[in-house]
């Protein structure tokens, strides 16, 4: 497409907007995330020199694209709802303005980073209210599709409320609190279970956590109660058990009276094993006694909806407004704006799309971030976007901030979007009428 453009002439400024077209089974809304990764590839875009040579070796484009390549920079502006922002159906996330081969050229990178990061924020959100203020740890890394997956996950689900992760790059990375725990394969390596706790315990003392369901958990409770004085005059404390396995409603009970009947009352319970929100609500509505949760494959995949319905469209070029027309799939057209309005309690009520210079009541969810190919503002800290987020769902309206399926929160379109496309039907109209 690239190489048509250059070739036809047709480099003049392009809008793309990116947007999800509708929420999955059991959503209620998503949540905006991967915004400072895609600011970050856009500022540093360029192909390399060996690539370049790869691609001319190749054979599938012309000397005249690796020309236009060799010193390929991202010139454009870039206009987008805050990561961390709660948003709905067909509401644009973010606009790139610029010429048309760069914005074409950053489509699927840019699906990439917003897909997977908004799919699993928007999945954690639901984790992190299921918790009920509980510890969350991403444990997901293992199970995730690919290395750079578990680590965008990581942070997606920290964005989203999640405590920290299992994944320690995302630690240096981004600042992701790295926790652990030991695998039963510690457990087993030893001749008997204390003597592995032990080990684990002088190698790695702080915010120390024992798994005791290798082989009988309440025994191993036993043996965890009998093994802390011990580990005290040491000077080592242990933080938690984890729970991986059976009937963790009952068990947490039985390991709860265990631990303090044995002086532990300040140990934690931590439960993993195949859980996602559902099965956190009903260990918490069980009253299971459990302190926090770590939660793998059901966050990194997003197992009960992998995949969200997104794209990313070509809106207006040389000043004209455009607009796919596709059954099922038409877009609006033009560089739109999103407004949303709060009740008296500071709760959301609607939103409203339309043109981006219409004159609407409410607050305006799309701000320019980056002109010319360079950011307006420093990157934000993950720890300021997670605030962003935390406020967010704290606007939510109540019946929205649950697991199930609630009423569709109210996104309307304003008439002078509506007539703009209807000017652009028209336009579409006649041209198809002189086609040959």
């Amino acid at each position: 497409m690239m190489q048509g453009y250059l070739e036809t002439g047709e480099t003049d400024t392009a809008v793309f907007e990116f947007f999800v077209r509708k929420l999955p089974k059991n959503r209620n809304f998503f949540v905006a995330a991967g915004l400072e990764q895609v600011l970050d590839f856009l500022e540093h875009l360029h192909v390399p020199a060996d690539e370049l040579a790869w691609l001319g070796a190749s054979g599938h484009v012309s000397d005249d694209l690796i020309d236009y390549l060799s010193d390929f920079r991202f010139t454009g502006d870039v206009h987008a709802m805050p990561e961390g922002t709660v948003f709905f159906p067909n509401e644009p996330v973010i606009r790139i303005t610029a010429p048309l081969p760069e914005a074409q050229y950053v489509e699927t990178r840019l699906i990439n980073i917003l897909h997977f990061q908004t799919l699993i924020a928007s999945k954690a959100a639901r984790m992190v209210m299921a918790a009920e203020g509980r510890t969350l740890v991403d444990f997901g890394l293992r199970r995730a599709h690919g290395a750079e997956a578990g680590l965008m996950a990581a942070r997606a689900a920290y964005l989203a409320g999640f405590d920290g992760s299992a994944n320690v790059l995302a630690e240096r990375l981004y600042g992701v609190p790295a926790f652990g725990t030991m695998a039963h394969s510690f457990v087993q390596a030893f001749d008997t279970e204390t003597a592995a706790f032990e080990a684990f315990a002088r190698a790695r003392p702080e915010r120390l956590v024992l798994l005791i369901d290798t082989y009988d958990t309440e025994e191993g409770a036993r043996r965890v109660v009998s093994l802390a004085p011990r580990l005290k005059e040491s000077g080592i404390g242990i933080s938690g058990i984890r729970l991986d396995s059976g009937d963790m409603a009952a068990l947490s009970k039985s390991v709860r009276r265990i631990l303090d009947d044995g002086g532990l009352p300040d140990v934690t319970i931590f439960a993993s094993g195949g859980l996602d929100e559902a099965g956190i609500g009903e260990l918490i509505a069980s009253g299971a006694v459990i302190d926090g949760f770590g939660v793998g494959t059901s966050l990194t995949t997003a197992s009960d909806a992998p995949a969200l319905d997104c794209a990313y469209k070509l809106q207006e070029y040389a000043g004209i407004p455009r607009r796919k027309r596709s059954e099922g799939k038409a877009t609006w057209p033009g560089r739109k704006q999103v407004w949303r309005r709060f009740d008296k309690t500071g709760r959301m009520v609607g939103d409203i799309i339309s043109v981006h210079d219409d004159d609407l009541d409410g607050s305006k969810m799309i701000d320019c971030v980056m002109r010319n190919g360079k950011r307006l503002a420093p990157p934000r800290s993950l720890d300021e976007i997670r605030g962003h987020m935390s406020t967010q769902i704290n606007t939510l309206p109540k019946d929205l901030a649950g697991l199930g399926a609630a009423r569709h929160y109210p996104v309307s379109v304003a008439e002078a979007l509506t007539d703009l496309a209807a000017s652009v039907d028209r336009r579409i109209d006649r041209s198809l009428c002189r086609a040959p």
